[in-house]
């Protein structure tokens, strides 16, 4: 069982997209759901920035076939993955 909860990971999330990537942006306009990489909120570099923090903070490692657009477009793909791994 994973010592983190799912909403723990994705507040945390939200918080670094929003911090990192976006700043000054209204918080309420990022969801769960919110295209990340199919919408051009972050790039390539945003990612591995993304993929380095995350992996730093929960302790986990990504291998390159999950670093992608089905499992980096949105918080909750990416909450699921981190869990799934931690």
């Amino acid at each position: 069982m994973s010592r983190f909860t799912p909403e723990e990971i994705r507040k945390t999330l939200k918080e670094l997209i929003l911090s990192e990537f976006l700043p000054g942006e209204d918080p309420s306009q990022l969801t769960d759901t919110t295209a990340l990489i199919s919408g051009g909120v972050i790039d390539s570099i945003a990612i591995l920035k993304l993929v380095s923090i995350l992996e730093e903070q929960y302790g986990i490692e990504f291998a390159a076939h999950e670093v992608d657009a089905e499992h980096f477009d949105t918080i909750g793909q990416i909450a699921e993955l981190v869990l799934s791994k931690a």
